[in-house]
């Protein structure tokens, strides 16, 4: 299938909390390198570039824009475009306003809708399914992909077909069951009529139109309007506050669930990674069912997934069976494998507790680069900082805390009041409190330092921007 749009979305009212600590609200498991060395989100963007699609949409929220951005200049991506929501919809509102954009050019070309958090091992296998779905897509119909049910699982909505037949062409579908408790699923399991909804979507932009207007008429005029009043800022574009008009609300539920469409069975090693049993089940594992990924050990163990994201923290399993160690710079999770599901649980306790470890990591991402805190304490904070080859901080100035930088690589632009000098590797400067500020990387290379905060208060509210390249207040 050549040069066809589609986009890989944030998708609004997706889980972070099954897969913590890795993924929380602050940082996604689309972000996370989980099964290999990309992100989830770089790989589905390989995959379907592979499947022969043009440069995608994005839809994504405020907080997660210059993730994005990163990843796509990392990914040399062109011609694509990255939405902001100003506030999180639902699937529909989402994909609505995706089919509005392409719709306005192209109404005729096809647009496969795909989540960004979400495995598939064998992209021939993929692009198969999405040649044998885009006859059916040109002609109007919507093609949804569903795969073939390994064990009657509940973390997953499901797709009714027409009948229990094992062709892989595409045929009707007489429904959606969502997330069905266990008895349920062992029937549709069992019934052979009945596939897991993967989350994929085949149709032309102007088809996609078509049936927000005849279903969800609510959700295309808040679409529409929050197209038509959005603005471009600073390489992305901003859908206008008519976008908060629309219900919050799953595509399949708005749409699929009203009209006639169709099934194509997907057989491409598909898997949404929803829980830590899923990313056991994915990656190689040794002929004791243990899987390790980064500086992690087992010893006798059996059937388990050790996994440490720090080099710094090394995670060592002694006579485990059945069990997920999960190691980050600052917090670890035990859990069984087969109660994976309930970690949202542990979330909701420490968000109770307001444990900054339930949404929030110890690193950040910048527009002008990342931080990292290193150590904290009640009069000071230490942070790694690194500023990418034209990276500007904005000029600002704290209330309560004094700042100390050790240049460790690069060379930094830094001003201070009406001054401005260059630190090279093994200089310092010291900001007192209240001073204008600015760091800055004109070098080629990127800028690597150690910050320093004093004071009584180092929260990241401490900040008065009064200047900044990206337009932050």
């Amino acid at each position: 299938m050549a040069h066809e749009p589609f986009f890989p979305g944030f998708l609004a009212g997706v889980s972070v909390t099954r897969l913590w600590p890795i993924s929380r609200a602050a940082r996604p498991k689309q972000f996370s390198k989980l099964t290999g060395e990309e992100t989830l989100l770089s790989d589905t963007v390989r995959r379907l570039e592979d499947v022969g699609c043009s440069a995608p949409i994005f839809i994504t929220r405020e907080e997660y824009r210059w993730a994005v951005a990163s990843e796509a200049e990392a990914l040399g991506l062109v011609d694509h475009r990255i939405v902001l929501e100003p506030k999180p919809r639902g699937t529909a509102a989402a994909i609505c306003t995706a089919a509005t954009i392409i719709a306005r050019d192209t109404p005729d070309a096809l647009m496969l809708v795909t989540p960004s958090d979400q495995i598939m091992t064998d992209t021939l296998a993929l692009a198969d399914a999405v040649s044998r779905g885009a006859e059916t897509a040109r002609n109007g119909g919507i093609v949804v992909f569903g795969v073939t049910p390994t064990e009657p699982d509940v973390a997953f909505g499901y797709i009714e077909t027409s009948d229990p037949t094992h062709s892989l062409e595409p045929r009707r579908f007489a429904g959606f069951v969502e997330k069905p408790d266990l008895g349920r699923a062992r029937d549709m399991v069992a019934s052979g009529r009945h596939l897991w909804n993967a989350g994929l979507f085949l149709a032309t932009a102007e088809t996609f139109c078509s049936a927000f207007a005849a279903h969800a008429d609510d959700i295309a005029r808040a679409a529409q309007a929050a197209v038509e009043t959005g603005v471009e800022d600073l390489g992305f574009f901003r859908l206008g506050d008519p976008y908060l008009d629309a219900p919050s609300i799953a595509f399949d539920r708005a749409v699929m669930e009203k009209c006639d469409g169709w099934v194509v069975p997907l057989d491409a090693g598909w898997s949404d990674l929803g829980s830590w049993r899923g990313v056991w089940s994915t990656v190689p594992q040794d002929a004791g069912g243990v899987a390790t990924i980064g500086a992690a050990q087992a010893i006798d163990c059996k059937a388990s997934l050790l996994m440490s994201s720090s080099d710094a923290v090394e995670v060592v399993g002694i006579g485990l069976t059945n069990i997920a160690a999960i190691a980050t710079g600052d917090a670890v999770l035990v859990v069984d494998l087969d109660n994976s599901q309930a970690v949202a649980t542990a979330v909701h306790r420490l968000k109770a507790k307001d444990a900054p470890q339930a949404d929030q990591f110890t690193s950040d991402f910048r527009p002008w680069g990342h931080f990292e805190v290193l150590a904290k304490g009640t009069r000071f904070q230490v942070k790694s900082i690194v500023v990418r080859p034209g990276g500007k901080l904005s000029l600002q100035s704290h209330s309560h805390r004094a700042e100390h930088w050790v240049v460790v690589e690069g060379t930094a632009t830094v001003t201070i009041a009406e001054t401005t000098h260059l630190v090279t590797e093994n200089q310092s400067v010291y900001i007192p409190i209240g001073a204008r500020h600015r760091l800055a990387n004109e070098g080629r290379q990127p800028l690597r330092l150690i910050e320093v905060q004093t004071g009584t208060y180092l929260e990241e509210d401490d900040i008065v921007r009064h200047d900044d390249v990206y337009a932050r207040t």
